[in-house]
């Protein structure tokens, strides 16, 4: 049996030399192999973390930055709204003293013209007199004149109206 243990274990000279060989190989391995791989996983690591950590403080700023973009916006909407409003309050305000000035003129210009026709009538009334005084001395002066029967007198008033009749100025009459 034990020849048959020895000669399934063959215990000779070679295994503590292949020992030594795999212990050897497993520690080139770990100097060569394994420490740099485990190193360069640290790294990796480390350089996925640090790029979540800035991927997340990029986009905290970018957050921050559009919720002030938002505000600066909303706060020129705000203004935006003000000045259409104090220009439509403008216009109005101007609209109104335009039509205020505007009436105002049309008041004056109708004065105006009133004093001027009162003053045009006046002049028009003190002319018809004047002639109406040059026609009644050339009548009288006429009459005067000839010495003339009551008939004779008559046909000559009834001329020197058909003259007055003749000589009508707008509504006013002689």
């Amino acid at each position: 049996m034990i020849e048959t243990i020895q000669g399934i274990i063959d215990l000779n000279s070679t295994l503590p030399i292949q020992i030594i060989n795999f212990l050897i190989l497993v520690a080139l391995l770990r100097a060569v192999a394994y420490k740099p791989v485990v190193r360069m996983m640290e790294e990796r690591k480390a350089k996925i973390a640090e790029s979540i950590e800035k991927a997340d403080a990029d986009a905290a700023a970018a957050a921050a930055t559009l919720d002030e973009y938002k505000a600066q916006l909303a706060e020129a909407r705000v203004k935006a709204q003000e000045i259409v409003d104090l220009a439509e309050k403008r216009a109005s305000e101007e609209r109104a003293a335009s039509i205020q000035a505007t009436k105002l003129e049309i008041e004056q210009m109708k004065k105006s013209a009133q004093e001027q026709m009162e003053q045009e009538r006046a002049h028009a009334v003190e002319q018809l007199k004047g002639e109406v005084v040059t026609v009644a001395l050339e009548a009288a002066g006429k009459i005067i004149q000839k010495n003339l029967t009551a008939a004779d007198n008559d046909a000559i008033i009834g001329e020197f109206i058909a003259k007055l009749d003749a000589d009508k100025i707008g509504d006013a009459t002689c």
